[in-house]
């Protein structure tokens, strides 16, 4: 099955692909160009959010990126993410759809947008805003629909604020954002969108930097 989510942006829209049914949510796009001052912003250096969130490094086609996990914002998430990874479950899965000036989005076990972990998550939609550099959930037009699947913000969405759970921002790995969102892109064949990259993109491996702490047991 599948799902798909549209966000339409000031002059084109765009398909996010997610999973489960055939739902569609839609959401108007202002202002997805973020001013150069914001931008040069959000490519500074990354100030942790939290010292005991987890932390995870991704290896890409194009190098490495770090990211902190809100789990002080979006536990459930969180915990599912980190369940996933120590499983291999991300490992060489397919970075299968790449908008410049929008995101790119991963996370699915059949790389085209119609699969799942076998589970939904609740919602966890939160104030915290998606800027570049964000992870956030891909999900039906049901709000409870997240499973697996996640984006990485390549501008300010503002129109995804409190829409979409947001569970973590990229700590290092500007220069391998910027090689992601210059990917060639062509046809996906399965959603009829523009998006699928000319050559192959991977997550070669996912891997935990810093695990939960974990709480001492009780004398």
């Amino acid at each position: 099955m599948k799902c798909v989510l549209i966000t339409i942006l000031a002059v084109f829209s765009l398909a996010i692909v997610a999973f489960g049914g055939d739902d569609t949510a839609k959401v108007k796009k202002t202002g997805s160009d973020a001013p150069e001052a914001e931008k040069k912003m959000e490519a500074e250096k990354y100030v942790k959010r939290q010292a005991d969130n987890p932390e995870i490094a991704v290896e890409t086609s194009f190098g490495t990126m770090k990211f902190e996990l809100f789990r002080d914002v979006a536990p459930i998430h969180v915990d599912s993410t980190l369940a996933r990874i120590r499983e291999g479950f991300y490992d060489s899965l397919k970075i299968f759809r790449i908008i410049a000036n929008f995101m790119a989005q991963t996370g699915d076990p059949q790389n085209r947008g119609s699969g799942s972990a076998g589970y939904n998550l609740p919602a966890e939609f939160s104030d915290l805003p998606h800027l570049r550099g964000t992870l956030s959930m891909a999900r039906s037009q049901d709000p409870n629909s997240a499973s697996c699947q996640f984006f990485i913000c390549f501008v300010r969405l503002q129109a995804l604020d409190k829409k979409y759970t947001v569970f973590g921002h990229m700590m290092e790995g500007e220069d391998v954002l910027k090689k992601l969102e210059a990917v060639e892109v062509k046809v996906n064949p399965f959603t009829s969108e523009k998006a699928m990259p000319v050559e192959d993109v991977y997550m070669k491996k996912v891997t935990i930097l810093k695990d939960i702490k974990k709480a001492k047991p009780e004398n």
